[in-house]
């Protein structure tokens, strides 16, 4: 089934045009920025493409982050009849800018009002409504004059149908915004005007002259520091930050970190210039490399612990080759066995970042561990029936004690005289988990009591379910065999 984008389906708009509308929408916010306007997007309802529009739907709307919006409600979804708005109509059908509206009265501010067409694949495709308030557009300071003279080779670019460009991976959510910082550059890369934000994140890397009349690419490249991770590059930034075409990088050297995103602009096929957006990065790359290396040095403690453990568990091996009581050398190889159950949690916690783990790789594991032990390797089988998922640490080691243990108290008394089979069952909720050890033995005698058993696995069991994982062990007597389960709940 071929993929349709939601947009094509608010009026008869190609998967292609709601894809290209859809890439412009994710970017606009520069251009509401530059403008210090309101902008919507409205796509003309037809039937067809060959049919003559009946009218059009505003689809989408952005408010500027560098001026006071002048809509106090949302516009989405409003629908105006063929007639009712000539500037729309006009810009659909000519494929102009229409710049020469009368002011409309919105509230108590008078607003300007312009219509851009967005051609696509050689057609109007949809128009923009630009709305600025009058009265700050009548002393405009040299910023505010460089950020509509650059909104306007944009709002061209998108009539030309040149921006934005289709499928760009370097525009995105966390791209640097116009607050950040803004530089203007010419045709051959000089700054024509830096915003002073875009100054202050030069002077952090080590730029302290002006920066007008300076080549962007040429400071950047004075700036560098041979001994950054970044280098050696494969361009210099001399042509890195052109503006020759879209681009995105990041400078970093031991003043600071900037996050870099030129636009090329250009007018009727040909560059003009470009803009590039500067965002100083610094602090959020340095809590960034303080996570990693957070969650190195967790990865590492584990990876330690999960050592120690099989030091310990290999000293009391020795220990246990040396006792001749049959019954304190079962006490010691039951220990041994416990003390590797918890080195499995961590060996899997220092293979990962986060703090969960993928329990099933710890189940597997045991029982191929349990198989092993047991007193008929070749006539039992142990299953798994179900999946575990993702466990929290703080969960994941009294759960693998408690499966060991059930699973050895399985194999060592359910099956000791009779039965060949031990299942696993696990069912998983979305905020609590049961698990079942099913054994197809001789079962538990008749006269069995939980509180009155003796059983020191059956005591750690109990007690571990209680109080580490807040939940509840209950035996059931099926006809054959035995059924120990535990249910406890995933979020507290």
């Amino acid at each position: 089934m071929p993929f349709r984008h939601p947009l094509s389906d608010q009026t008869s708009l190609t998967p292609d045009d709601a894809a290209h509308l859809g890439e412009l929408i994710a970017e606009w916010q520069l251009l509401a920025d530059i403008s210090f306007a309101d902008l919507v997007l409205w796509v003309p309802r037809r039937q067809d493409q060959k049919s003559w529009p009946e009218g059009h739907r505003a689809i989408a709307q952005i408010r500027p982050m560098t001026a006071a919006t002048v809509f106090t409600h949302d516009l989405i979804g409003n629908e105006v009849a063929w007639g009712s708005r000539p500037d729309l109509d006009h810009a659909l059908s000519s494929g102009e800018i229409i710049r020469d509206s009368s002011p409309e009265q919105v509230g108590e501010i008078r607003i300007k009002v312009e219509c851009i067409p967005v051609f696509f694949a050689g057609r109007a495709i949809a128009v923009i409504s630009r709305h600025r308030n009058l009265e700050t557009m009548r002393t405009p300071s040299r910023l505010e004059l460089n950020y509509r003279e650059i909104a306007n080779h944009i709002y061209r670019m998108i009539a030309e149908g040149n921006f934005p460009q289709r499928d760009s991976v370097y525009l995105a959510e966390a791209a640097p915004r116009v607050g950040d910082g803004l530089v203007r550059l010419g045709v051959s890369g000089e700054v024509l005007f830096a915003s002073p934000n875009a100054r202050s994140a030069l002077i952090r890397v080590g730029w302290d002259k002006d920066l007008e009349g300076q080549n962007l690419g040429q400071v950047l490249d004075s700036l560098r520091d041979p001994s950054s991770p970044l280098n050696p590059r494969e361009e210099n930034w001399q042509t890195s930050m052109s503006g020759r075409q879209l681009k995105r990088d990041e400078f970093e050297n031991s003043g600071g970190v900037l996050d870099l995103l030129a636009i090329p602009l250009t007018e009727g096929g040909n560059r003009i210039g470009a803009v590039v957006l500067v965002h100083n990065v610094t602090e959020l790359r340095r809590k960034d490399r303080a996570l990693i290396s957070k969650d190195a040095t967790i990865r590492e403690i584990h990876h330690r612990v999960k050592n120690n453990l099989q030091t310990v568990s290999a000293l009391l091996r020795l220990q246990a080759r040396r006792i001749e009581d049959p019954k304190a050398r079962a006490a010691i190889e039951e220990a041994v066995r416990r003390v590797v159950s918890i080195a499995l949690v961590h060996e899997t916690l220092s293979a990962t970042s986060q703090d969960l783990v993928q329990f099933d790789e710890v189940i597997t594991k045991i029982i191929h561990g349990a198989s092993e032990l047991n007193i008929r390797p070749h006539e039992i089988e142990i299953k798994k029936v179900g999946e575990f998922g993702l466990i929290s640490s703080m969960v994941a080691t009294p759960l693998a004690l408690v499966i060991t243990e059930l699973i050895h108290n399985a194999l060592e008394h359910g099956l000791s005289q009779s039965g060949n089979l031990v299942e696993l069952r696990i069912d998983r909720k979305a905020n609590s988990m049961s698990i079942t050890v099913v054994d197809n033995g001789a079962g538990i005698p008749g006269d069995f009591s939980l509180d009155q058993n003796t059983n020191l696995g059956l005591q750690i069991v109990q007690t571990l379910t209680k109080n580490e994982l807040a939940g509840k062990m209950e035996f059931i007597k099926p006809k054959i065999g035995t059924q120990v389960q535990i249910t406890f709940p995933l979020e507290r």
